[in-house]
């Protein structure tokens, strides 16, 4: 396995100019591992909650990983985070409290500051063949059948995710990728989940809305409109809708504005309380 350390590590500063240059260096490299470590810290504890049937706090891990990294930079050692297969053979060989993540630190400080001579003996491949089973075990294979049935969108956004991760070897990549793929679909979704539905009681228009109005939305949302009609009142209904964004706020403006316009008196009613302040911050509430 190569040379490995014989004694306890030692508190120090790293003799390094305190400058923004350094700084300039050093954030890329670190806002990388953080982001890489963060994510697969929380899938780990993903995982392990699913697997134990337990709840667990993600703040106080995060945080507790933070503080650790930041005392082992100044030990000398290496930013680390929870590991999927080692916590997945842990909790397979029953440890389930943090006594046997404890006892898994304190033995390899044992096996490394005083059995080093031993352990550097163990050749490679014997740890290769480990993490081999490791990740064979880890791998849900049953979700390889499931593709079939599964939603395009999510076997693309799965499929993507490995392709980059195994080309890049950079999990945050991976994880951006398949975030940004979620998102583009999802987007598509709530776009076309957006409905518009009219009726007349012989004085007024009731336009009732159901779906999530955003940017995206938008073209759909002004088409549900009918400007050219001649109507004495207008009410548009959005108890089933929610508003997200600032362009959603302008497109119900110029909604109500061209209404009125048309000298027809509005009415916006059924806002919940997020839209409602979205509407009091962003939008021209006086006309409407």
């Amino acid at each position: 396995m190569g040379a490995l350390p014989d004694t306890l590590p030692m508190f120090l500063i790293p003799n390094i100019p305190l400058n923004l240059e350094t700084l300039m260096i050093i954030l890329p490299y670190s806002v990388a591992l953080a982001a890489v470590g963060l994510l697969e810290s929380m899938m780990t504890a993903t995982i392990v909650d699913e697997m134990t049937d337990t709840p667990s706090d993600k703040y106080q891990e995060c945080k507790g990983q933070g503080i650790a990294n930041i005392a082992s930079g100044f030990m000398g050692g290496m930013a680390g985070c929870a590991m999927i297969g080692q916590s997945m053979i842990n909790v397979k060989s029953g440890g389930l409290t943090r006594l046997s993540t404890f006892s898994a630190g304190i033995f390899l400080l044992i096996l490394v500051v005083f059995i080093s001579d031993w352990l550097k003996v163990i050749p490679m491949a014997a740890l290769v063949a480990v993490m081999i089973m490791v990740s064979i075990s880890t791998f849900e294979w049953s979700s390889v059948t499931q593709l079939k049935d599964n939603p395009k969108s999510s076997n693309v956004v799965m499929i993507a995710t490995v392709i980059v991760v195994v080309a890049t070897h950079n999990l945050a990549l991976g994880v951006l990728t398949g975030v940004m793929l979620s998102a583009l679909f999802l987007a598509n979704k709530l776009e076309n989940d957006i409905q518009v539905s009219t009726s007349f009681d012989g004085t007024a228009r009731l336009y009732d809305l159901r779906g999530q109005i955003f940017f995206s939305s938008s073209e759909k949302f002004m088409q549900g409109f009918d400007f050219k009609e001649d109507v004495k009142d207008v009410i548009i209904d959005l108890t089933h809708s929610h508003i997200w964004d600032v362009t959603s706020v302008a497109m119900l403006d110029s909604v109500v504005n061209k209404f009125q316009k048309n000298g027809a008196n509005v009415t916006v009613r059924g806002l919940n309380e997020a839209s409602s302040i979205m509407i009091d911050k962003y939008g021209v509430h006086s006309r409407i």
